[in-house]
């Protein structure tokens, strides 16, 4: 019985892991601090984790397609704007933007 509880535990952790989205986890910021993405809701939210602001929530994103579309909260003034990301392989490209066209993109990379 013992055994077969702990094999399901391991089938259970592969299945997690496997069905992860590729957005989840750790990103190096363009500036050098590390922000976290998971999963909150329906979405996946942005925490730095690292750095000055370390702790605050920075962005919320919902998968469409191979995009990713939400807010992205500046940390230093705390203004929001439109972002999106997407992912190529470990580089993601993250762009916010105000009125649709005064824009800003930074690539992040996964840890």
């Amino acid at each position: 019985m013992k055994k077969l509880i702990t094999g399901i535990a391991v089938a259970v952790m592969f299945t997690s892991a496997a069905f992860a989205d590729v957005i989840e986890g750790n990103w190096r910021t363009q500036s050098g601090e590390t922000a976290a993405i998971a999963k909150c809701g329906g979405s996946f939210c942005i925490t730095l984790k690292t750095g000055e602001h370390a702790g605050k929530r920075i962005g919320k994103l919902s998968n469409n397609g191979s995009k990713y579309k939400g807010t992205i909260t500046d940390p230093a003034d705390d203004k929001t704007y439109s972002g999106s990301a997407t992912i190529s392989g470990s580089t993601m490209s993250m762009t916010g933007c105000a009125f649709k066209i005064f824009c800003k993109s930074q690539k992040w990379t996964k840890q």
